[in-house]
């Protein structure tokens, strides 16, 4: 006999109870689970995966990577430059601002790249439609109706049949950059929002409604049992990530370092997930630049640093490429306010064991400006196309729209 309307309702009472607790499992998890019940329990995956970090507000390039030899530099802030004798030297020409400590000690032991003068034609000075243009790769003029990394997991998906999804960390809505037309990646603000809590009574008659015989012919409650179950085990698996999973690096106390913690437990728990999503705003320093920036920079430093130590640690080191950038830098001159204006061309930077360490490409000139901003002569796209294709393994080109020119960023070994 098939299951009646009251029947139905009375059977999925407790997984009901258990999704309204938790707020819903995250699909991909679901998913996941689905297959595990289906082929087995799977093994930590081996792909490679990459962390994004999003400097949101425009951060100061300048005084990030410090040009200490450059009189020009410090004839434009005469109040706001980081002193010589403060930077952290990395070579003859450079330094480091000096709360970047954590990002010293990987570019001296080679797991530091820093890419110079990215930045784009034409570049755009709001923080809206340049984070959009980094984000989706497209102008204005052109339709966005998703991002660049939402258009390699859609292609991805499709290549091999697993649902490959991205995961975006934060209590802010989903960056364009992982929109996609076909895979839907969730935003959690921690790893709390994966578990499916609910008092043990309620667990009890989920799982009996899961582990219930059934007639062969009832489909609809066979869609409820497989569900269930699928979410039960999404949950066991993050319960015991989170029980198993032990650490000695001692992460900061930080917004940023917490969900960094994260992106190494979920990956530790053998996650297919290949691309995860952060943010650390507040850069938009136009006034008192200096107490700011430097708070930032420390916690970017600090919460990198330990998180590959960490993800290195549990034999994860050769997998993950960091990536951090920003929608712009800041103009060459201070302000009146003792901070800096939005600028154009600024650094990125790229760390991981496999990454090629170093400085890439050189310092735009501080005299030869465009509208009082260095101008670029990287296409951040040259970064993405390299990621995507050496990295990620995927055409670049069909992610990207047209052709760009990977940048020697990775080793592979």
């Amino acid at each position: 006999m098939n299951t009646t309307r009251r029947t139905f309702l009375q059977s999925t009472l407790g997984a009901s109870a258990v999704m309204a607790l938790s707020g819903g499992a995250p699909r991909f998890l679901l998913e996941a689970a689905a297959r595990d019940t289906e082929q087995g329990e799977t093994e930590p995956g081996d792909d490679t995966v990459l962390v994004v970090v999003q400097l949101t507000g425009g951060n100061d390039g300048l005084n990030t990577v410090v040009p200490i030899e450059d009189d020009a530099y410090y004839r434009a802030r005469p109040r706001l430059a980081v002193a010589k004798s403060d930077a952290i030297k990395i070579d003859d020409q450079f330094g480091l601002h000096p709360a970047l400590t954590g990002m010293a000690e990987l570019f001296k032991s080679g797991e530091l790249a820093i890419v110079q003068g990215v930045g784009y034609p034409r570049p755009n000075r709001s923080h809206f439609e340049s984070m959009d243009i980094w984000h989706s790769c497209r102008r204005k003029s052109q339709a966005r109706p998703d991002g660049w990394l939402g258009r390699y997991l859609d292609a991805a998906a499709m290549a091999d049949g697993r649902d490959v999804p991205a995961l975006h960390l934060g209590d802010k809505k989903l960056p364009l950059a992982l929109v996609g037309q076909d895979v839907r990646v969730p935003s959690v603000r921690s790893i709390d929002r994966f578990r499916l809590t609910a008092a043990p009574d309620v667990r009890k008659v989920v799982d009996g409604l899961a582990t219930a015989e059934r007639p062969t012919d009832d489909d609809l409650l066979g869609f409820v049992q497989s569900s269930t179950t699928a979410a039960l085990e999404a949950s066991r698996r993050v319960e015991a990530a989170k029980r198993g999973y032990r650490t000695e690096v001692d992460y900061p106390d930080s917004g940023l370092a917490g969900q960094l913690r994260t992106v190494a437990q979920l990956l530790d728990a053998g996650l297919s997930t290949r691309v995860y999503y952060v943010e650390l705003d507040g850069f938009d320093t136009h006034a008192q630049q200096a107490d700011v920036h430097r708070a930032l920079l420390a916690e970017l430093s600090q919460a990198v640093h330990a998180f590959l130590r960490d993800v290195a640690a549990h034999g994860h080191g050769d997998r993950v490429l960091l990536m951090a950038f920003s929608e712009f830098g800041r103009r060459v001159s201070e302000n009146a306010s003792q901070g800096t204006d939005h600028g154009a061309a600024a650094p990125m930077m790229l760390a991981g064991r496999r990454v090629r360490g170093g400085l890439h490409g050189g310092q735009p000139s501080l005299t030869d400006l465009e509208d009082g901003d260095l101008k670029h002569h990287t296409d951040f796209r040259q970064v993405y196309a390299a990621i995507l294709e050496k990295w990620l393994a995927w055409s670049s080109k069909s992610v990207l729209g047209e052709e760009f020119k990977p940048l020697d960023l990775m080793r592979t070994t």
